[in-house]
């Protein structure tokens, strides 16, 4: 007979003799002053990250805080320079003036890089857009609300975290366990750029290594004789452009060029040009499928040679400023820790990053599994998260079932129109990322409906990748990838009739508290460990046993996970990422 409530108690320990540190890394805030979109690049750029004016008030009207706080930090982060956390019917108002010229003569451009979660803006009086969900970027064309000289610009926020339908990710109003501080407002890069009549608003990238050929379509009003496009490099045989739905699609046939792999990420930059716009961004030529090795067991191929993926959770929490990198160089160094672990891929579980984390990614050469952030009302975890980590039986649930409709917060018509408004936005902004190789649809069931339907819905979005439908349990048969959850039970790969490659797509968990770098003085994870030996042999003795099964059909695993976050202790690095675990000093 199984333990379940011990074996559950195992997930959460507490340690009453933990002394709590405000933990912080090393990082010097710089202003996060980079250009925040590498692969759509102008010369034309205002940054309005720094000091603002804010006003949090309750639902009644009254006033809870009016100061400064530091864009694009959250209150609830530190670096904000705030300390609140908003709860649902509490508002943020943004308040910043800005000095604009130019403006009978040019576009202008306001971008956000996201906010959390519900959004409205407003300059001069004039309303200018509003924009649902707190992971994806938009922007809006201000320039008819715009006067020469100084500009008054307001926009405001407000966030229901767990309460509505809305992505949440691991945000929670009462964090603990597995789910984190919640966090609202602005929470990366907002910036202005200036553009003329005729513009381009997007750039879909699409290499395809079979034909020798990359296409890029270019989201403009401009006619296909006003649209070029210019490599840096000497590599293109000729160039051919029609007109598509959404503006040109350009298609430029390549030679002598470089397919794109962690051990050689290289990357080729160009630059599209209308009669009046410029932007410059590059591009990787590589594939990325699953096909079948001799043996007859499905692999997940870059470039049609099998490659086993050897991967690493990572959340991408911050002690001083959560979901928002205190700066670019801590985005680099965390991709970088997980290649000193020996990891060639991360997942990105419960956020979206900003996009230079994502560029780092393509130019270190570091794969990207991206969730869709999850999302949808009040989850049932001991239905979608407990029992199927300990039952295997109870992994094999359909969504097609009332009991598990209820369990996973999605039943409302409104919740599906969310979910796919949200995956359209990510799809859209991340399309052209050479790094990602894999979508994750839904993981362990949390706001999970129709699986099939929707894992549909990404690829008529984008077929160039592979696709993970249910990341743990409630497998529905499709997608690429047949995804095993598994901390408890002996490594082994599954049987599945519809022969997709198998991957432990979340395994490890091991815990362990550090003095002097504790922040909760609760220790949560799946195995405790009471001394850095004992945390080092388990890491190894499971690596072991999990390569023990590649020859068996193994096509990948991810390991939990890469830095503690709050009472989660069950990273390879401490909080403030000044611990290496899983090396001895």
């Amino acid at each position: 007979m199984v333990d379940i409530k011990g074996m559950i108690n195992a997930r959460t320990r507490n340690n009453k003799k933990a002394k709590v540190y405000e933990l912080t890394t090393d990082y010097k805030y710089t202003g996060l002053m980079e250009y925040p979109r590498p692969q759509m690049v102008r010369d034309s750029y205002i940054n309005l990250n720094g000091e603002w004016d804010l006003r949090i008030s309750s639902e009644y009207g009254s006033t809870i805080y009016d100061g400064k706080i530091i864009v694009p930090f959250s209150p609830e982060a530190r670096l904000s320079g705030v300390g609140h956390v908003l709860l649902p019917n509490q508002t943020l108002l943004y308040e910043k003036d800005i000095n604009l010229t130019k403006v009978k003569e040019k576009r202008i451009i306001l971008h956000v890089g996201a906010c959390d979660q519900c959004t409205y803006v407003d300059l001069n009086g004039h309303f200018i857009g509003a924009h649902e969900g707190g992971y994806t970027s938009f922007s809006f064309d201000i320039t008819k609300a715009c006067v020469d000289g100084e500009n008054h610009l307001q926009i405001l926020v407000t966030d229901d975290t767990d309460r509505s339908g809305f992505a949440r990710g691991k945000q929670k109003l009462k964090p603990g366990g597995m789910f984190y501080t919640s966090q609202s407002g602005i929470w990366q890069t907002i910036w202005i750029e200036y553009v003329d009549d005729i513009y381009i608003k997007n750039l879909t990238i699409i290499p395809n290594i079979d034909k020798s050929e990359v296409s890029v379509i270019v989201d403009t009003n401009a006619s296909i004789d006003d649209v070029d496009i210019i490599f840096d490099e000497d590599i293109v045989e000729k160039i051919s452009k029609k007109e598509v739905y959404g503006g040109v699609k350009i298609t430029a046939s390549l030679e002598k060029y470089e397919l794109w792999c962690p051990e050689n990420p290289r990357l080729y930059y160009f630059t599209v040009k209308t009669c009046q716009d410029s932007v410059k961004s590059y591009v990787a030529m590589r594939s990325v499928s699953t096909e079948m090795d001799k043996d007859g067991h499905m692999r997940i191929c870059l470039n049609h040679k099998p490659l086993f993926i050897n991967g690493v959770l990572d959340q991408g929490y911050y002690p001083e400023s959560l979901m928002t990198p205190p700066s670019d160089e801590a985005m680099v160094d965390d991709i970088k820790r997980a290649f000193d672990a020996g990891f060639n891929l991360i997942r990105k579980h419960c956020k979206l990053e900003p996009m230079r984390w994502y560029y780092h990614c393509d130019r270190l050469g570091m794969l990207v599994c991206q969730d869709m952030v999850n999302g949808g009302k009040k989850y049932d975890m001991k239905t979608i998260c407990y029992m199927p980590a300990i039952y295997h039986n109870w992994k094999k649930q359909s969504d097609k079932t009332r009991f598990l409709l209820n369990a996973t917060g999605r039943t409302s018509s409104r919740t599906v129109k969310i979910w796919k408004k949200e995956t359209y936005e990510t799809i859209t902004q991340l399309r052209s990322v050479p790094s990602i190789c894999m979508w994750t649809v839904f993981n362990e069931g949390w706001g999970q409906f129709d699986t099939k339907r929707c894992t549909d819905y990404i690829k008529s979005l984008d077929n160039t990748r592979i696709i993970d439908s249910a990341s743990g349990w409630f497998d529905q048969g499709c997608g690429d990838i047949y995804s095993d959850h598994n901390y408890f039970f002996k490594y082994e790969v599954l049987p599945d009739k519809y022969k997709r490659a198998f991957v432990i797509s979340e395994y490890g968990g091991f815990s362990l508290q550090i003095e002097g770098h504790v922040c909760k003085d609760v220790l949560y994870g799946y195995h405790p460990c009471f001394t850095k030996e004992g945390f080092i042999n388990d890491c190894i003795k499971t690596q072991k046993e999990i390569e023990s099964i590649i020859p068996d059909g193994l096509a990948g695993a991810i390991f939990t996970q890469l830095t503690d976050i709050e009472e989660e202790q069950n990273g390879l690095y401490t909080y403030d990422r000044r611990v290496n675990k899983y090396k001895n000093d």
